[in-house]
């Protein structure tokens, strides 16, 4: 497996992401780099990220959470951000994904973990919930889903997923701007744009959407039904924070609404934002998710 790795000086003079970087390299030779904010002994909050940011994207969230009394641990998946880059898009599935966001739990030996989940976080996240449920006590779920490919996606995931694979220019920073509703800096554009400084270290941002499961012949559409399975048995807090201006998860918090116990008596919010509300409302969300430990009585 051929890998990549983004040179530091991409990431030199990014604006407003003053944490330290932090790395763990598997077994497979893929270095992965986390944010690990806060007090190691408090409440630990993990943050993951979709498709295609990084922790950057968590960089007006992280500061509130750790005032809030959290230890706050945001991992940048393979493929992503500071983390390494297999060149090829057939070095990446579902499985492995989920498999490589397990070891980083591992190695850092989180305990009773809020995660917090966001497009493709929600997908390895659940996923990573379901394997070990005793170690988790809350989940914030936000514009994500955890599909079986037994509902037809939404065109507009459909338009992106053709759009990832097929667009002759794959400019990330243009996808983020076009899937929030303010207006990005030049500063953040080239943030977003920073850990991808050629086209072959887009491999993973490309073929991601086409990860997802889409039909029931997909690899991961039978585990993403067991692992609804457990899901509608989870009675641990549960809250929604979806946003209004989201065409592809549109919806999504009602599902998890119905289908979940641990929604039950949850402030869930609708979000002023697009798709990545984070960038949109990030101080608004971590607010929302404070009071939500602070109900639940995990801080």
């Amino acid at each position: 497996m051929k890998i990549l790795r983004t040179p530091e000086s991409a990431f030199e003079n990014l604006k407003e992401f003053p944490f330290k970087e932090n790395y763990h390299t598997l077994a497979d030779a893929v270095r992965i780099q986390y944010i690990d904010e806060g007090n190691k002994k408090h409440p630990v909050v993990l943050l993951l990220h979709g498709e295609p940011s990084w922790s950057y994207l968590y960089r007006s969230m992280i500061p509130k959470l750790v005032a809030a009394g959290l230890r706050v641990v945001a991992p940048d998946l393979v493929g992503f951000g500071k983390s390494d880059k297999p060149a090829a898009q057939a070095d990446y599935t579902y499985a492995k994904h989920i498999d490589w966001m397990q070891k980083v739990v591992d190695h850092l030996e989180l305990k009773n973990i809020n995660i917090f989940i966001q497009d493709w976080g929600g997908l390895i996240g659940l996923r990573l919930l379901t394997a070990n449920t005793d170690n988790f006590s809350s989940v914030v779920a936000a514009n994500t889903m955890l599909p079986t490919g037994s509902v037809n996606p939404p065109q507009a995931f459909l338009d992106w997923q053709n759009f990832a694979a097929t667009s002759p220019k794959f400019d990330v920073a243009t996808v983020l701007q076009r899937a929030t509703t303010t207006t990005l800096s030049d500063d953040i554009m080239a943030a977003y744009n920073a850990p991808f400084p050629t086209e072959e270290h887009k491999a993973g941002a490309r073929v991601f959407p086409a990860l997802v499961p889409t039909t029931e012949n997909d690899p991961e559409s039978d585990n993403n039904k067991k692992a609804w399975g457990i899901l509608t048995q989870w009675t641990k807090p549960f809250l929604c924070l979806f946003s209004d201006q989201d065409p592809i998860t549109k919806g999504g918090d009602q599902v998890f609404q119905k289908l979940v116990p641990g929604t039950k008596d949850q402030d869930h919010q609708t979000i002023s934002g697009g798709h990545f509300l984070q960038e949109d409302s990030g101080p608004e969300i971590a607010a929302l998710m404070v009071q939500f430990y602070a109900k639940n009585k995990v801080i």
